[in-house]
């Protein structure tokens, strides 16, 4: 039997297209010979996982991500079929978790339980979030981020100052205290001066006088040995005889004043005693005024002719003048 060349083409594209959908299932990891399991897993955020992205245990690739589908018209859970091309046993407390690498395409890992019994075709895996090094990384660069952010609004405030404090109004005060600072370091660079400045002739005065300290060294030491010998000698004076003489002449000056004040005696009476004061003092003017009288009439008290005739003259009733008498 001839075969017509329109058949001819129909098989060869009918073969082509078979072949090329068993490569295409056989590059992602599909055997379309080989019998396949579905469980389910929900998840509330896929992240950046896909179909036909690979389910793992323990790294090994046990089957792969065959549909994803939203649980209800509220979002809330994704259902994710897994086909497993392999046929090994999942522990019913399993749970499965999606991991995002940093390189690479996310997958589903199952992390197997230790229950005895096993999930059958058709069941739902338990599942967590898991926190990938991505997610790991943002939650260690979020509180840096946080500080940076406030540093940034510091620096923003602390250049708003820096704004206004060169604004016009304050360049010329500005200016002149730079002045003044220059002004300030050159009178220290003055006073710093290692040849004419205030310090160092300050330095040569001390270091001279502890020159002429050294010289005087001798003369110093014995300045210092007559003072202590000085001091041996006056330590070594009996003083306590001269202050038991002094208490007894301090007790007889304290007699002769008692004695003074009381009246029993002749001094003492002329002390407290003013009759006996008005009457010597009237005795010493009455002897005064005689004396004077006699010194002024002594012819009235010796008749003798060396005198010449008797001085009839009146007797003095109070004394002269001591200037007038020669």
């Amino acid at each position: 039997m001839k075969v017509s060349n329109e058949t001819k083409v129909g098989i060869i594209t009918i073969s082509a297209l078979t072949i090329l959908i068993l490569g295409f299932n056989f590059l992602k990891g599909k055997d379309l010979f080989k019998k396949s399991r579905k469980i389910y897993a929900v998840f509330t955020d896929l992240g950046s996982l896909s179909k036909s992205n690979e389910v793992k245990i323990n790294g090994y690739v046990i089957g792969s991500v065959f549909t994803l589908e939203a649980k209800d018209k509220d979002m809330t859970g994704i259902v994710a079929t897994i086909n497993l091309s392999q046929d090994v046993n999942i522990p019913v407390d399993s749970k499965a978790m999606i991991s995002s690498p940093l390189v690479g395409a996310s997958y589903i890992v199952i992390e197997k339980g230790s229950s005895k019994e096993f999930l059958k075709p058709g069941d739902t895996l338990t599942t967590r979030v898991d926190v990938g090094i991505l997610d790991d990384v943002k939650a260690q660069l979020t509180p840096t981020l946080t500080k940076v952010r406030s540093t940034l609004d510091t620096l923003d405030q602390v250049m708003g100052n820096v704004n206004k404090l060169l604004s016009a109004n304050n360049q010329d005060a500005i200016a002149q205290t730079l002045a003044n600072l220059n002004q300030a370091s050159s009178h220290l660079n003055g006073l710093l001066n290692p040849t004419t400045g205030s310090l160092a002739q300050t330095l040569k005065n001390t270091e001279e006088l502890t020159a002429s300290l050294k010289k005087n060294t001798e003369d110093i030491n014995a300045t210092v040995g007559n003072a202590k010998k000085a001091s041996e000698k006056l330590a070594a004076l009996e003083l306590q005889p001269t202050i038991d003489e002094l208490n007894g002449t301090i007790k007889q000056f304290k007699g002769i004043l008692t004695k003074i004040e009381s009246k029993d005696g002749t001094l003492g009476a002329l002390v407290n005693d003013r009759k006996l004061y008005d009457n010597l003092s009237n005795a010493v003017l009455s002897l005064e005024v005689l004396l004077d009288d006699l010194r002024t009439h002594p012819k009235r008290y010796v008749n003798l002719s060396i005198f010449g005739r008797k001085d009839k003259g009146g007797a003095l009733t109070s004394p002269l003048p001591k200037d007038t008498v020669k």
